[in-house]
């Protein structure tokens, strides 16, 4: 797919996929969605990538749909929030995070409202200039909160703080978003992509691929089970599995030799029987 609305870069082992309409504050159309879900299977097929950051172009990250199309902007054929336009199974950025191999950073520059909060709560962490706000503005537009994230959000803040800020719709800056647990870290805004990049370099030197793809499924997947079971039924046997490999020879080898890792696992080539397990059966 040729990009029009962002773009597609690599560094070594990041991707950076940057939203590219600065003139509208990266305001979201179904075009970007596709764009945006075909970058992220791109850089989770690149065995050379091993970290995504996702970030914004000029002083937004992104403002939420393009609305210049009046009420209309959000009827059939609107921007197809999480789905890039196609049919909601297996299709879309919110599959194609979720789903992902390969960890995702959301570095977020500028003000993120509507979508443009709700795309980053499929990654697997994200970081905020000072001068980003956000907003899950969806009630104030007679709406309700897209792309998943009535589960994601209540998920990574509580139920609590989700329903503060999705019945207000209020805009909040990044330090409620750090204090809520919406962000990990704020920083100034000129170090946000060297900081996004050191935490994407500190995964690519120091974490096998295979350990990496299998831990982010587990925890995005068992953490709201009511018991440990489920986690129970795959842990015990990936342990085993991985036990047995490759790669914790290398780990422990590196360790005892006080040396980066070079770990040869690949994703998803050398991934452990009972991968995927949620789709057994």
């Amino acid at each position: 797919m040729a990009y029009e609305q962002i773009r597609y870069e690599t560094d070594g082992p990041i991707a950076t996929l940057t939203l590219a309409r600065p003139e509208k504050l990266n305001a979201y159309t179904a075009r970007m969605g596709a764009e945006i879900t075909d970058a992220l299977r791109r850089s989770d097929e690149d065995h050379a990538i091993r970290a995504t950051i996702i970030t914004g172009e000029g002083r937004g990250f992104c403002a939420g749909a393009d609305i210049s199309g009046g009420a209309d902007s959000f009827g059939a054929s609107g921007p197809n929030f999480g789905t890039g336009g196609q049919p909601r199974e297996g299709s879309g950025f919110v599959d194609a995070l979720f789903n992902a191999t390969k960890p995702t950073i959301a570095a977020i520059n500028g003000p993120a409202v509507g979508v443009g909060v709700t795309l980053t709560l499929p990654c697997d962490i994200r970081i905020a200039a000072r001068a980003a706000r956000f907003g899950f503005v969806f009630a104030r537009r007679g709406l309700v909160p897209e792309a998943g994230s009535a589960w994601f959000l209540p998920k990574i803040v509580g139920l609590p703080q989700a329903l503060r800020w999705c019945l207000s719709g209020n805009l909040f800056d990044a330090e409620e978003a750090r204090a809520g647990g919406l962000v990990s870290e704020v920083v100034d805004g000129e170090a946000l992509l060297d900081r996004a990049r050191a935490i994407a370099r500190e995964i690519a030197g120091q974490t096998a691929p295979v350990s990496v793809a299998l831990t982010r499924q587990m925890l995005w997947r068992f953490s709201g089970d009511p018991l440990p079971d489920g986690a129970l039924s795959v842990d015990g046997a990936f342990a085993m599995a991985l036990g047995a490999g490759p790669d914790v020879r290398e780990g422990v080898a590196a360790f005892l030799e006080k040396r980066a890792p070079a770990f040869p696992g690949q994703v998803p080539e050398d991934m452990p029987s009972g991968y995927p397990w949620w789709r057994a059966g």
